[in-house]
């Protein structure tokens, strides 16, 4: 005869009976439960109740089984052993699972991997794996965890988080300038996959620099700085990325910054899912207090 689940008895009958018939000891079986002695006699008791038979012989000194107690043990015993095993295994996986972050090639290399050491401190126990890409990825499908993308409000799904928004300006090198000045033949840098704000036509039309006119192009973002990091010529900085290089002078503001509007192109934070697991939330959490934007 096979009981309905609704007719099993609770779980923690069945651990502490198991328990006890481990050890064969009440006390002992207390230890390995973090329970009181008294805790675990109980449990047993109650189940012996449930099962309407004894399931244990008290003896002076010792416990046994009664021929009820040892079939009801060897079967309990070995499902306990299977879960025991099966969730042991399942959180293990959990653990070992890394937090994947997604990016552009442009923000992982100049926002995302100068910070990754202050995570490292931060978060000593948890492992990260960056996953830099310039194409839309299907988060979930590529087991990602966080992506960080520069669109617009309209393109992100509605839990995305706005990390900043973005500035652009000529920047370059210092030992470039010449007595405060650009040498008249500056070579101008460009990402030649950009949108028109990254594009150097707007910037030409008038001042100083329109007759700046060799062009340097590169397909990748951080290639464009890199270049301007080596002296090659002027770049038009994302001033929100580029922050560790002109704080630390590698590269110097030639012209006031240029914002997006508040509702055109930002960086968001986009979460595979809401309810991630506790690692997630953590790093999450520290690229928000990385951007300024805490919450």
């Amino acid at each position: 005869m096979t009981l309905p689940l609704a007719k099993l008895p609770p779980l923690d009958l069945i651990r502490g009976f198991v328990a006890v018939g481990r050890r064969m000891s009440f006390t002992l079986a207390a230890q390995d439960l973090f329970l009181t002695q008294s805790a675990v006699s109980r449990q047993v008791h109650l189940l012996e109740e449930f099962m309407g038979t004894p399931l244990l012989q008290r003896h002076h000194r010792a416990i046994s089984f009664t021929p009820a107690g040892e079939r009801l043990f060897r079967s309990t015993d070995t499902l306990l052993l299977q879960l025991q095993d099966t969730l042991g295994e399942l959180r293990a996986g959990q653990a070992a699972r890394p937090v994947t972050i997604t990016a552009s090639i442009g923000m992982t290399g100049l926002w995302l991997l100068p910070r990754l050491s202050r995570l490292q401190r931060q978060l000593p126990g948890v492992e990260v794996r960056v996953a830099a890409s310039d194409s839309v990825l299907d988060l979930r499908h590529e087991d990602i965890d966080l992506a960080l993308r520069y669109t617009t409000r309209a393109h992100t799904p509605p839990e995305a988080f706005r990390l900043f928004g973005e500035s652009v300006a000529p920047v370059a090198h210092p030992l470039l300038l010449k007595h405060g000045r650009l040498p008249a033949d500056t070579t101008l840098i460009e990402f030649e996959q950009a949108n028109p704000r990254l594009r150097w036509k707007d910037w030409l039309e008038g001042g100083e620099w329109k007759k700046k006119r060799r062009m340097l192009r590169f397909n990748q973002y951080d290639m464009v700085i890199q270049a301007a990091l080596a002296g090659q010529g002027v770049a038009l900085g994302r001033i929100e990325l580029i922050g560790p290089q002109l704080d630390s002078g590698q590269l110097v503001l030639l012209a006031e910054p240029r914002a997006q509007d508040e509702d055109g192109y930002a960086y968001w934070m986009i979460q595979a899912t809401p309810a991630a697991r506790r690692e997630v939330q953590q790093v999450a959490s520290w690229i928000r207090a990385e951007a300024g934007t805490p919450g």
